[in-house]
């Protein structure tokens, strides 16, 4: 082999082994995993609560429930399906399926931050939340948004008020599904409601 032809063999040798340029690389236009966790875990309606009335925590409580609207039970009249699961699991003891309305707003109130009862332990029973609530000085005789609605054996949260007293609620339980309902003033009078924060 020459001189000559021993070089030419260096040198495309060493081209061959000098690694190339990296490629350049489109922007990423794919979510990060903290931001599609945050976008699966937070309604979208969650940016746009009400801005009045109420507490920060019960608006998000609220925004958490509209969410849920529609979530049915499987099959009809079990009182159960995977999603009311995950609602019974806001409440200590790991509670059967039941009648599950006051697993729901304690699902909500925990998703919000503001869990219900002393130790953040949810309740199974609507008796247990309004005792609870007496107790610690979070009840009202006046709704606001995100209130939680105590009747006799039901439980929601308020989604409105209007000016003539009528309420917008979302509840859990209600035809066997996550439901909004609207009352007109006297016509499913409550106990009180249940301010969150």
């Amino acid at each position: 082999m020459s001189l000559e032809l021993a070089l030419q063999r260096i040198t495309e040798l060493q081209t061959l082994l000098t690694p190339a340029p990296p490629a350049t690389v489109a922007p990423q236009t794919t979510q990060t995993f903290s931001t599609a966790l945050q976008s699966a875990t937070t309604p979208a309606s969650l940016s746009a609560l009400p801005t009045s009335g109420g507490t920060n925590a019960g608006r998000a409580a609220l925004a958490f429930a509209q969410a849920e609207v529609g979530q049915a039970e499987q099959p009809p009249g079990s009182n159960d399906s995977p999603r009311i699961t995950q609602y019974r699991q806001a409440t200590a003891g790991n509670p059967g399926p039941g009648a599950w309305c006051a697993y729901f707003v304690s699902w909500a109130s925990r998703q919000a931050g503001a869990p219900l009862g002393d130790y953040g332990q949810g309740f199974g029973r609507v008796d247990d939340v309004w005792a609870w609530a007496q107790g610690a000085g979070r009840t009202t005789q006046t709704p606001a948004p995100g209130d939680l609605v105590v009747w006799d054996e039901h439980i929601g949260i308020v989604e409105s008020v209007q000016p003539d007293g009528s309420i917008t609620t979302v509840e859990g339980n209600s035809s066997d599904q996550v439901s909004e309902r609207s009352y007109a003033p006297g016509a499913r009078p409550a106990i009180g409601y249940v301010r969150l924060g």
